[in-house]
């Protein structure tokens, strides 16, 4: 059964924390073990007031580079020996840190494969829903030693989309992303004094995007761009979410109590099913459907299915039963759900009525390219 949505800002018990390198390193080229032990601290307090919490964790790159003194060679095989070493040192930190409040923890690697199937998504659920009802704290990342994603092309695998994928997986209802900027400004406060903080966004529109820029920092991957992709995500499955620096004292003891720290990205809905958090996470597409206007509104305004008459353009080699996007003329994502039809059927039917759809293919598996039971409109 799903949880209701908290009835006030000020009311989270469900806490998805994201901790970026360069927070963790102080900038530096190692794990700062005070600034861990000072989240670390923060975070054991929320668990002794009851609350759930899960974290998302950077810094084995970073670890591992320290602990071979290495720093020259590049390539993804490299950075994936570096991974590799300083994965467990990073766990053997947190490890250390937590025993000496009596909190237990578990390391828990993901790849973005393992979220995509749905019995693995399920499974995985599972997991992390388990661990929490044993009071253990679940340490996740990327499974940086398998997993390409995160190393090649970061607007899909870095940190900051997995903790949204997270809040997502397990229905949080906050998503704090600690970094080592305030929040979210009007412009980059690194380079414009007149740059001010946004402390609330309703709702995350090309606007709120341009703002993000890349304030990526020497030691991470992820930027205030891939926090905002990650904002998007988690907003639309009905999660809050907060940017905010992890220097701030105590910062994550008053962010849950409601005081306004940092940028708060408010939910653009209510709570979803498991299984439309699902098809929102983005893992499972498999291609997009580009639809007219007229299309748009029967999708968002009268809660009514994808016909063919519809679309106007196919992306991707899809089959039926695959998840899809639908965009608009502009490429906004407006909708994702089932497809009914492969994209080569869905190329030869688009724009048609779906009268002619058996005269077209020889066969038909109904009138509607995505059935509105199997539609999550954005």
């Amino acid at each position: 059964m799903e949880r209701e949505a908290p009835t006030s800002q000020g009311v989270y018990h469900r806490i998805v924390v994201k901790l970026g390198t360069n927070l963790l390193t102080g900038g530096g080229d190692r794990l700062d073990l005070e600034i861990m032990a000072r989240l670390v601290s923060q975070i054991a307090r929320l668990h002794e007031q009851g609350r759930e919490v899960i974290i998302v964790t950077s810094g084995a790159m970073a670890a591992g580079r320290h602990k071979l003194g290495v720093t020259e060679r590049k390539g993804i095989p490299f950075k994936q020996v570096l991974c590799a070493v300083g994965q467990s040192r990073l766990m053997y930190a947190y490890d250390q840190l937590f025993s000496w409040h009596g909190v237990t923890v578990a390391q828990t690697l993901l790849t973005r494969s393992d979220l995509a199937d749905r019995i693995s998504y399920l499974n995985a659920r599972n997991t992390l829903l388990a661990l929490m009802d044993l009071r253990v704290i679940a340490i996740a990342n990327e499974n940086d030693a398998v997993a390409v994603d995160e190393l090649q092309d970061m607007r899909f695998g870095d940190n900051d989309n997995l903790s949204a994928m997270i809040a997502n997986l397990v229905d949080a209802d906050l998503l704090v992303i600690l970094t080592d900027i305030a929040g979210l400004f009007t412009a980059d406060p690194n380079l414009d004094p007149e740059a001010k903080l946004i402390p609330r966004v309703e709702k995350i529109d090309a606007t709120i995007e341009a703002l993000a820029g890349d304030t990526a920092g020497g030691k991470g991957i992820g930027g205030m761009i891939t926090k905002i992709q990650a904002a998007k995500l988690a907003t639309a499955s009905g999660v809050a979410v907060a940017i905010v620096s992890g220097y701030e004292p105590n910062v994550l003891l008053r962010l849950v109590d409601g005081e306004a720290i940092g940028t708060l990205f408010l939910p653009a809905s209510s709570k979803r099913e498991s299984r439309q958090r699902w098809m929102l996470s983005d893992l499972c597409c498999r291609g997009a459907l580009t639809v007219d206007r007229g299309a748009v509104t029967a999708l968002r305004e009268e809660n009514r299915s994808l016909l063919p008459a519809g679309i106007r353009a196919v992306k991707g080699d899809f089959q039926r039963g695959d998840v899809v996007n639908v965009l608009d003329s502009r490429g906004e994502r407006i909708a994702c759900g089932i497809t009914n039809y492969s994209a080569k059927d869905i190329t030869a039917i688009k724009g048609k009525r779906s009268s002619d759809i058996e005269e077209l293919l020889g066969y038909q598996y109904g009138a509607e390219v995505v059935h509105r039971n199997n539609l999550v409109v954005v």
